[in-house]
């Protein structure tokens, strides 16, 4: 076969091949784009009606003992009783660590002796005072020498006092740091002691959400082991931080759970108001262009581009607070195709 014949058979099958497409086309009920373009094109549509919207928004939040201490001795010494049972819980004043205080101990039995003394030698210069056997500065320096002592003896008890550190509220003891015997310098850190089954939570929110948050509201938190529970808001900070212009809050959780761990974190959910007549679309209906955000609206069986505001958006939809009402039909699919003004016929037409 020769060359030319080659092409004339080409163009023979290139003529063939276009004339089934065409023949395909009419028979499947499809139009080429240029043409469907000025037919009406079939579309979902979604008719609106009001529902209710919970405006929600989910930050972190840190779990805390609402009271935690750190045990301390005031002053150094050599430990001579240690009672810190790790994780067990002890009753207020219970005594946890003592220090040497034998020296302390000496001190106030002899000024103890010395004011018994001292106090019978001022009730005897009393008497001779009564009948002017003594001058009334004698006296008055002898009143002054027994007060003197009465405060001396008080010193040293509050001295001894704090060779004691005493639990300062029933509680868990945590992990403690020191042995019996072992010599502690003052202020250092022996142990802990949290309240047992009273947790808080510590979370931060915009400032724009500050006045929502006030005592005495209920919020909504989870964990990885607990998908719900709740804690009530006890108090806030009194200021927003200057830097993340975001207000700390405090609450306290409702019911105690093992799973909630000192130091852990959850998320804090915060339903800052409900609305009952809100408008929400299906999310693939708005359509993002260059000057804002828009809807396509059927009227008079035509689209017409419509101007909106959103809102809060959820798995449900977005809600459009501005440009649309209820009632109206909504365009959710084929929007692409669509310009203003383009007929329209509907292939479905559901309620929100």
């Amino acid at each position: 076969m020769t060359q030319k014949s080659k092409q004339i058979a080409l163009a023979v099958v290139l003529v063939a091949g276009a004339a089934i497409l065409a023949f395909a086309i009419i028979r499947s009920g499809n139009k080429p784009p240029a043409q469907r373009s000025r037919g009406a094109l079939q579309v979902d549509a979604v008719v609106v009606q009001p529902s209710v919207v919970e405006k929600d928004i989910f930050v972190p939040g840190l779990f805390l003992p609402y009271d935690q201490v750190e045990l301390k001795s005031e002053i150094a010494g050599r430990v001579v009783t240690l009672n810190l049972p790790e994780g067990k819980q002890v009753k207020k004043g219970t005594l946890l660590v003592k220090i040497f205080d034998e020296d302390l101990q000496a001190t106030l039995k002899k000024m103890q002796a010395q004011y018994k003394i001292q106090r019978q030698v001022f009730e005897r210069q009393t008497e001779l005072f009564k009948v002017n056997g003594i001058s009334k500065n004698d006296y008055e320096k002898l009143e002054l020498d027994l007060l003197a002592l009465a405060a001396d003896i008080d010193i040293v008890k509050t001295q001894i006092r704090k060779t004691e550190v005493l639990a300062p509220f029933d509680g868990v003891i945590g992990l403690r740091t020191i042995s019996e015997g072992a010599f502690v310098p003052a202020a250092m850190l022996l142990g802990t002691i949290s309240t047992p089954n009273s947790l808080k939570i510590d979370f931060s929110v915009p400032e724009r959400y500050s006045i929502a948050m006030r005592a005495g509201k209920k919020v909504d938190f989870s964990t990885t082991t607990v998908p719900k529970a709740t804690a009530t808001v006890i108090a806030t900070d009194q200021s927003v931080d200057a830097q993340t212009q975001n207000l700390r809050v405090r609450a306290l959780v409702d019911k105690p759970n093992p799973n909630f761990v000192p130091g852990g974190y959850c998320q804090v959910s915060l339903n800052l108001d409900t609305r009952n007549d809100a408008i929400v679309i299906p999310s693939q209906a708005v359509v993002m262009q260059i000057d804002g955000r828009f809807v396509i609206v059927a009227r008079g069986g035509k689209a017409h581009f419509s101007p909106v505001q959103t809102g809060v958006r959820s798995e449900r939809g977005i809600e459009i607070t501005q440009g649309v009402a209820a009632g109206d039909t909504i365009i959710t699919s084929g929007i692409l195709f669509l310009r203003e003004g383009s007929p329209l016929d509907y292939a479905s037409i559901t309620s929100n």
